[in-house]
């Protein structure tokens, strides 16, 4: 028996490669702890998050959103035991055992520890890239494409794999034309995607086609590419940019720790996925060139998983937490199913939270409380994560303010009044001025730190 303080396994990030990992460790009794991560190279739950149909993930036929496929991932792993904190790790110490992980929030010993912390969309470095990116440029279609900015516009991706091809498809839901720019003759993606690509007459495919810089004024007006065989020179005008070029490891955390390879993934042992430090083990995208599928980050974080629980054993340091009958049982996370709009017979204005835009406009005119606006889209996976954090904050002042969700596929109009260009995107009224705007996935902290500053002083 070990010390229970020490944990026997502590995994680092999320997505396939890590939810595999928490499956197989804990339904070993291994009860592992998760940092799902938070903000470092994407958001928990990994790309996926940012995927919309999943086809070629064995067992769903019908194919599944992957937003859908991390959460019952996610369920299953919690299911069987593992601990998850949603937190980045800040800090790992390798040089002695135990080793030591830390985060803003916490600091935990481990014997073993799995990198599961994936990759990060690349960006291109255009000249302009820092002017428009998130006034026209996005890595992530599935979470702005809904967005009014881009609705009816044409629009560019650029990317020549599946990834690339994906977006393109998903993104002529909402623009008029879409521009896949594709540096060589042929594409990478799947012979699948590529004929989903070039059979739809909402995309014109783009050879040898590489982007030079974005032009515009305040929001972004087109694209200026150039042919790298031929050098011409042209625009594309359009009211969206796109990148799906691929991903760099998110391994800073380990420069100087762990043996990385020129381009900073992990080099793990043929045929493993051990690394060179003992009881440390890497899984999924950080350490796999080729593939990056989910699939085989799946199948590697199970890897990881067995040769954790192996090596605990052999060095006998393994404190078994045995399931019960009791913990063995499923309970299906709740679901709200279609959610319902208020409408003027269903709606009160004591209430604290509501649905859509009637509630928004009533709330805006006549509400003296502070009024928090979600804004999602249904397709968006960030909105998936941000959900929960946002719900038990709006818990913790129900009767002070009101929350209204809008989904700005629902709700177009009011999307473009309120200048929403991405979401998640949260936002702030009091007295009808906006106070406040917050994009993208924040801790509690943060949004109970902008409430608090604008309750009056008898209500805190």
């Amino acid at each position: 028996m070990t010390n229970p303080k020490i944990e026997n396994l502590v995994i680092i990030g999320s997505g396939p490669a890590g939810y595999t990992a928490a499956i197989y460790a804990a339904r070993a009794n291994l009860k592992p702890l998760m940092f799902e991560g938070f903000q470092k190279g994407g958001i928990p739950g990994g790309q996926l998050m940012t995927t919309t149909e999943v086809e070629n993930f064995p067992g769903f036929p019908e194919g599944i959103t992957g937003p859908e496929l991390m959460e019952r991932m996610k369920a299953q792993a919690q299911r069987w035991g593992t601990e998850c904190y949603t937190e980045d790790v800040t800090e790992v110490d390798l040089s002695q055992r135990p080793f030591t992980v830390r985060s803003s929030e916490r600091e935990v010993k481990a014997h073993s520890i799995i990198i599961a912390t994936g990759a990060t969309a690349k960006r291109l470095g255009l000249p302009s890239e820092e002017k428009y990116w998130n006034h026209g440029i996005s890595a992530c279609a599935i979470c702005d494409g809904a967005s009014p900015l881009f609705k009816g516009k044409e629009l560019v991706v650029i990317g020549a794999g599946d990834s690339a091809a994906e977006e393109a498809v998903f993104l002529t839901k909402y623009g008029s034309h879409i521009h896949l720019l594709v540096r060589r003759e042929e594409m990478r993606a799947s012979k699948a995607m590529q004929d989903r690509v070039l059979n739809n007459p909402k995309i014109t495919v783009h050879w040898n086609t590489e982007a030079e810089d974005i032009f515009g004024g305040d929001v972004l007006e087109g694209v200026k590419i150039f042919n790298n065989k031929t050098g011409e020179k042209s625009e594309i005008k359009a009211g969206g940019l796109f990148y799906a070029i691929g991903h760099n490891p998110n391994t800073e955390l380990f420069k100087g720790l762990l043996e990385l390879d020129s381009v900073g993934y992990i080099v793990v042992k043929p045929g493993t996925v051990a690394t060179n430090v003992e009881g440390v083990y890497a899984a999924g995208d950080v350490q796999d060139h080729e593939y990056r599928q989910a699939i085989t980050a799946a199948g590697t974080g199970c890897m990881a998983a067995l040769l954790a629980e192996r090596w605990l054993s052999e060095h006998n340091l393994i404190q078994e937490y045995h399931q019960t009958p009791k913990s063995e049982e499923y309970t299906p996370t709740e679901t709200t199913g279609t959610v319902v709009a208020d409408t003027e017979e269903t709606f009160d204005i004591n209430n604290t939270r509501y649905v859509g835009g009637y509630a928004l406009r009533k709330l805006f005119h006549d509400s003296d409380r502070l009024i928090l606006v979600k804004y999602v889209s249904p397709t968006c996976g960030p909105c998936k994560v941000l959900k929960p954090i946002l719900d038990k904050v709006v818990d913790e002042y129900e009767g002070q303010i009101h929350f209204v969700e809008i989904d700005i596929a629902d709700n177009p109009d009011i999307a473009k009044t309120a200048g929403v260009i991405g979401t998640p995107t949260v936002q702030f009224f009091k007295d009808k001025e906006l106070l406040k705007e917050m994009r993208g996935v924040k801790q509690k902290s943060e949004f109970r730190n902008v409430i608090e500053s604008y309750l009056p002083a008898g209500v805190k």
